[in-house]
């Protein structure tokens, strides 16, 4: 029990590290704090969900650190990548829910298949070209998005200040050449808890 507690502990330690302002945000959390629309409470709320939360499952299992991705925007958990079997996926599903403050999970995991080079190169150029398009866009502010994709599907997480804002970056990542689908799943400045005066 002992191990576990100081385990926990230094992991912590190594992914809160000395880190500052970037493209990632003083707390991690995908967003840069100048132009994050939630309060500081809010993102720093978020960013100990996400260690929280981050912690558990490297603790479950050292695979999922390279196969599992969480995120938290205002109490909600998105969680995509790649597990063995259904199983892992309501495991990982379920301790989402028992982190504390919780408002909703979205499971967007996907059970892993054999390695397909050809598939990873084809996703890795729909997630760049989205993420350029999402740069150059004048109406999208690109730092408050994460984008993932797999088999073709594009996988967008973030919080829009508007309806246009949400919709120019849904058109972009429509778009793309050989996207099949696009799941956004992007918040509107109106509908967090707390927004930054």
């Amino acid at each position: 029990m002992k191990i576990k507690i100081i385990l926990t502990f230094l992991i912590g330690l190594i992914f809160s590290g000395c880190v500052g302002v970037s493209s990632t945000g003083i707390f991690g959390t995908g967003v840069s704090v100048a132009i994050d629309p939630r309060s500081l409470g809010t993102q720093i709320d978020d960013s100990i969900m996400h260690k929280n939360l981050s912690t558990r499952i490297l603790l479950m299992d050292k695979n999922y650190f390279l196969f599992v991705k969480t995120k938290v925007i205002d109490g909600r958990i998105f969680i995509t990548g790649k597990v063995e079997d259904p199983e892992e996926k309501l495991k990982l599903t379920k301790l989402a829910w028992e982190t504390q403050g919780v408002r909703s999970v979205k499971n967007d995991l996907k059970i892993k298949e054999d390695f397909n080079f050809k598939q990873s190169a084809k996703d890795l150029l729909i997630t760049s070209q989205l993420r350029t398009a999402l740069i150059f866009n004048d109406m999208i502010k690109a730092t408050n998005y994460q984008i993932d994709t797999y088999k073709k599907k594009i996988y967008i997480y973030g919080i829009a200040s508007t309806t246009d804002e949400k919709d120019a970056v849904i058109d972009e990542a429509n778009e793309i050449p050989d996207v099949e689908n696009v799941i956004a799943s992007i918040l509107l400045v109106d509908n967090l808890r707390i927004q930054k005066n």
